[in-house]
């Protein structure tokens, strides 16, 4: 060993080397006097501390044993970390908290029907939101009559609101920094008005229907089916001549809508009721608020920050199945009463379809005991557990939401005017009358859903389904190719108004009107003939109504929809 190597060793202990023989010290050149004596010096100088800092994990070995040593490092190393985890993302979503947000129109909620007022906010939603919201026409009038009630009038699609309307001066907030914002979708700011604004703001009378006035329904005891493509014994088998009948909407139209097999829904029909419940759903109903559990996928999830005249005037309906309902009656949630906190149970009997085409690929997935396809459940919006695996296929169980009462409220509930529907996992945090007021009646519209958070054209929804395995590849291409042929193009800006081809599935608020309890029943005629994947098919019908007569949709943000169900 050479002096040299003892320099860079001291070096490497903490002390500076040695050059030429020189130590510098307090502000002058001291004299190495050997370098031996520079080792001791380093020795004395740092034994002390290298002593301590090897005794005290000894003295922690010793006492907890170095593997329990060792684990209680790694957990607070990862407490550290999920500290100044959460601290950056409450900087980010303190002003986002749900209850803080809905009904309070003194704070600060920067939005107004959606559309931004700062120039920055488009970077948040993207262009077409912008140009969507700049090419709204002012057709808004208050009822200088009635000071409670904010009315707007005669406009196709959303409205800028009178300046002296509650949430007129609403704007988007600036876009938070890069390092501040979160991957993925998440909610917004919306504004409500107070639920007796709200109420009061409820049309007196049904909006005007284009074209069609009257819609009455196919009746078939017997349904056969005489082509290769789609269908079910509940949908009836419409031909293709009958289903491009359809979309030539006229003034008394008859359609195949499901419940083919009698003329009242639900007697026979599959998908039946107990005769109580029939009744039950026969009786006139101003807004109902309506959803699903099927196969006890989900946990009834209760309505918050509902009104007193919500709860007494709006009936709550969640649809279930015979096995669900054994689950809940075995851990005594359900009795005689037949209600769940709000919701008032109605169990379905003899469910539709068993065909195995509805399977997509999960030919060695056990069906339910009753012959009840769980695979036809469609109509939700992005869910981790979607993806199943079941022997040597991969398949999909399609969320337990059956498009039944999901698109065919109106013939279950034929005399209700309004209608919200939300799949079983979510849950209602909006009072029902501030959700219609701000997405139908303030906007003009009878249908409202909202926008994909992230896809807008319907071939790339396709190719995502595909790439999810949510159903069998061959199923999804023949679908999209007959839409190909029929003369569905990719979305882009020449379709503007019209913001985006694809919907996010898992609410749907609608007014029962014939043109829109048309459009719902094509959709799940759509449905019922290709794949379950709803959002492939909604565009197509939409698009092809529209062409007739002048309707539309309120396709509002998905950032909305998130701010009132969770």
């Amino acid at each position: 060993m050479t002096g040299g190597s003892l320099g860079v060793r001291t070096w490497s202990y903490g002390t500076l080397p040695d050059i030429n023989g020189v130590i510098p010290g307090d502000e002058k050149l001291l004299q190495s006097k050997s370098l031996v004596n520079v080792r001791k010096n380093s020795t004395k100088m740092f034994s002390g501390f290298r002593e301590k800092e090897r005794s005290l994990p000894l003295v922690w070995c010793r006492c907890l044993g170095c593997r329990k040593f060792s684990m209680l490092l790694l957990i607070a190393f990862a407490l550290l970390v999920f500290v100044l985890g959460s601290l950056a993302v409450d900087k980010e979503t303190i002003s986002l908290n749900v209850d803080q947000q809905i009904g309070t129109l003194s704070m600060v909620l920067p939005y107004v029907n959606g559309a931004p007022s700062n120039p920055g906010a488009s970077r948040i939603f993207g262009k077409k939101d912008k140009q969507k919201d700049e090419n709204y026409l002012v057709a808004n009038i208050l009822n200088e009559d009635d000071e409670n009630r904010f009315r707007i009038v005669g406009s196709k699609g959303a409205s800028v609101l009178p300046s002296n309307h509650p949430c007129a001066k609403f704007t988007f907030p600036p876009p938070p920094p890069p390092n501040l914002r979160r991957i993925g979708p998440r909610p917004c700011p919306v504004c409500y008005l107070p639920v007796d604004q709200a109420i009061a703001s409820m049309p007196s009378s049904p909006s005007a229907s284009p074209v069609l006035q009257n819609l009455t329904y196919v009746h078939d005891e017997n349904p056969i089916k005489t082509e290769p493509h789609g269908g079910s014994d509940f949908g009836g088998y419409p031909s293709i001549k009958q289903r491009n009948d359809s979309f030539d909407v006229k003034e008394s139209m008859t359609v195949h809508c499901g419940f083919v097999k009698r003329s009242k829904p639900g007697l026979q029909t599959g998908f039946d009721f107990d005769e109580s419940d029939l009744a039950e759903l026969q009786q006139f109903h101003d807004i109902i608020v309506a959803s699903a559990i099927f196969g006890n996928y989900d946990v009834i999830q209760q309505p918050r920050n509902v009104s007193e005249k919500a709860k007494k005037n709006i009936p709550f309906y969640m649809f279930i199945d015979e096995e669900t309902e054994a689950y809940i009656k075995n851990k005594s949630i359900l009795d005689s009463s037949k209600r769940v906190g709000l919701w008032r149970i109605v169990v379905v009997r003899n469910v539709p379809y068993s065909d195995a085409r509805r399977n997509g690929k999960l030919n060695s997935l056990s069906i339910s005991e009753t012959g009840f396809l769980l695979i036809k459940l469609f109509g939700h919006c992005e869910s981790k557990d979607e993806k199943i695996r079941g022997g040597e296929g991969i398949g999909l169980l399609i969320l337990i939401f059956v498009s039944v009462p999901k698109l065919l409220l109106h013939r279950i509930f034929p005399n209700v005017r309004y209608s919200i529907w939300i799949d079983g996992k979510l849950q209602l945090v909006v009072d029902p009358y501030q959700i219609l007021e701000k997405f139908l009646w303030r906007q003009n519209a009878n249908f409202a859903i909202s926008r994909h958070y992230r896809r807008f054209d319907v071939f790339v929804e396709a190719e995502a389904n595909k790439a999810a395995g949510k159903y069998d590849n061959s199923s999804i291409n023949e679908q999209v190719d007959f839409y190909k042929q029929e003369g569905l193009t990719p979305y882009s800006e020449a379709k503007f108004p019209i913001t985006s081809d694809v919907p996010e599935g898992c609410v749907l608020i609608k007014e029962h009107i014939p043109i829109t309890n048309l459009f719902t029943c094509l959709w799940f005629n759509e449905v019922d003939r290709f794949t379950s994947r709803d959002q492939l098919s909604f565009a197509i019908v939409r698009d092809k109504i529209m062409a007739k007569v002048d309707w539309n949709i309120n396709m509002f943000l998905d950032c909305e929809r998130r701010n009132f169900v969770i």
